[in-house]
């Protein structure tokens, strides 16, 4: 897994140089329209402050991406106080060597200074500190969210491999009794194969397809089982898609319709099917029902393997955004699914 920080990067860089600026600037800006009242002694000492600005953002810097990584983290406590006073002497040191350069006529005192300068610091270690735990933080939460992005198409893959074989093999059963009846029917149904096929292998490899396009492969799944039961079934269907432009996630409706055919024939005398799909105002209802015994022993071992799915990819792609109620009573069994898109 690759995770694209450039423009995190340069984001952060321009943002720190903002703020540096900005630190080094201000004491110019308040104090420009007043210089000439100040003596010689208060802006030698501003000049000096703000070279020792230098050196505390090195000690930032040096705090964020050296001592807390090597150190701190790795629970190296008395190294890293020993590194953060070893710091502070040396940009003592430095800032009196600096001192007399800038301020003439009063001599350097290490003590002095070491206690004029604590405070900033101390503020610079904290603010430094601060800044890496949030940075970390945020980090890890972007790399985590991006596995758990990998992880969600990898399941919804897997998710797909197990619908895919199994709708093609209900599919092929019809085309192989077809066959058998030498039915003059052949050829348009591999046509319509050839559709789903095709809809299968290009389509849905995408996270969305438009919902017209769902709308017509189950179409074209409908007719191929109507052609196959011919007479001897009793098949309703409502097709009312009024927003075509919404997508949904592909193969979705199929295992329901799927698993009505399987379990809606068998030893039924009068097998029937209803199945509605409309949709308006960002909503899609999907109702379908089906005659079914219980003691039925067409039912094979793959039974229920889509409906599985189907509620598993539901719960994954659609959380709090679907509803989904099954019912099987009286003889029927019903499914319900209400979507609300996007």
């Amino acid at each position: 897994m690759k995770v694209n920080w450039q423009l995190n990067k340069n984001s952060i860089l321009v943002l720190h140089a903002l703020v540096w600026v900005m630190i080094f600037l201000l004491p110019f800006i308040f104090s420009s329209e007043n210089d000439s009242s100040k003596d010689a002694d208060d802006l030698a000492f501003r000049n000096l402050k703000t070279v020792t600005n230098l050196f505390w953002m090195g000690l930032f810097y040096l705090n964020a991406l050296v001592l807390i990584p090597k150190l701190f983290n790795k629970h190296k406590y008395i190294y890293f106080t020993f590194s953060l006073l070893l710091s502070f002497c040396i940009i003592m040191l430095f800032h009196g060597a600096f001192f007399k350069p800038f301020v003439q006529g009063h001599d350097f005192n290490f003590f002095r200074s070491s206690a004029h300068n604590i405070i900033p610091f101390l503020f610079t270690v904290t603010v430094s500190t601060t800044y890496k735990i949030i940075y970390d933080k945020i980090k890890a939460d972007t790399v985590a969210a991006e596995l758990q992005k990998e992880n969600l198409k990898t399941e919804l893959s897997f998710l797909r491999s197990q619908i895919s074989p199994h709708f093609l093999f209900n599919v092929l059963n019809n085309i192989v009794a077809m066959v058998r009846l030498k039915s003059d029917e052949l050829e348009p149904t591999v046509i319509k194969l050839s559709s789903l096929l095709q809809y299968m292998l290009y389509e849905t490899d995408e996270e969305k397809v438009l919902l017209r396009h769902e709308e017509e492969s189950l179409q074209n799944y409908i007719d191929l089982q109507r052609i196959r039961f011919s007479s001897k079934l009793t098949l309703n269907t409502s097709f009312d898609i009024k927003e075509e432009w919404h997508t949904i996630e592909p193969m979705l409706l199929i295992p329901f319709v799927e698993n009505a055919f399987k379990h809606g024939n068998g030893l039924l005398s009068n097998p029937e099917i209803d199945i509605d799909l409309h949709s308006s105002n960002n909503q899609l209802d999907f109702f379908i029902k089906n005659k079914y015994v219980s003691s039925d022993t067409a039912k094979d071992k793959t039974s229920g393997i889509g409906l599985t799915n189907v509620k598993r990819r539901l719960q994954l792609l659609y959380p709090e955004r679907h509803t989904l109620s099954i019912d099987d009573n009286n003889g029927w069994y019903k499914v319900h699914l209400k979507l609300f898109l996007k």
